[in-house]
Formats: structure tokens, sequence, C-alpha cells
């Protein structure tokens, strides 16, 4: 059957003005999808990348030591996560996600 979905673009920063379009998701009721790009994470490995849900957060690391988090604006499985990183244009990582 088919579902409905719904995907957007916002930064990553939580300065006043500040875009950096560094987070594109895409959510249907069964998944959500994002794709972030994290300016402050230019430099770092990709291989170096880690990602941490709890039902309520999202946590990015790098050597182990958290660099980025934000809150969820809604409840997810943290069981069915799935990430990737791969070394993105310009030496920024690029993270996905699925949950």
């Amino acid at each position: 059957g088919s579902s409905i979905a719904t995907s957007g673009c916002e930064s990553t920063s939580r300065l006043p003005g500040s875009d950096d379009s560094g987070c594109r998701w895409e959510e249907t009721a069964e998944r959500i999808e994002a794709r972030l790009s994290i300016p402050g994470l230019r430099g770092q490995p990709a291989a170096a990348m880690g990602v941490e849900v709890t039902s309520a957060t999202a946590t990015i690391t790098a050597f182990g030591r958290v660099v980025w988090s934000c809150v969820l604006r809604g409840a997810c499985v943290p069981d069915t996560l799935t990430f990737s990183a791969e070394d993105g244009t310009g030496m920024l990582p690029e993270i996905s996600i699925s949950i």
C-alpha cells in the first residue's frame, strides 16, 4: 500500500539566523530517515563517527566523545536504529540515520 511521507531540511546550529541546512529528513508512519552534515565536524574522519539514540534524543559522537545532540520532536524506537557515516565533500562527514 501507499503511505504518506513528509520531508524537510533544518539547521544543525542553535545560533539565531544560522541556517546550514545540515539536517535533511524524510518521515513515514514506519521510518524516519535523516542525513546530517554538521559544519562543526569538518575534518573528523567518518570512521570515527557514532550515533546513540534514546526514545527522545539523538547524539553524534566522534572518537567516542559527544560532539552534537538534539531532542527529537516525537518518540522513536531506538532498537531499530541503523546508521552509516561517509567522508563527504570539503572534509565534512555525512551521517545517515534510519530509525
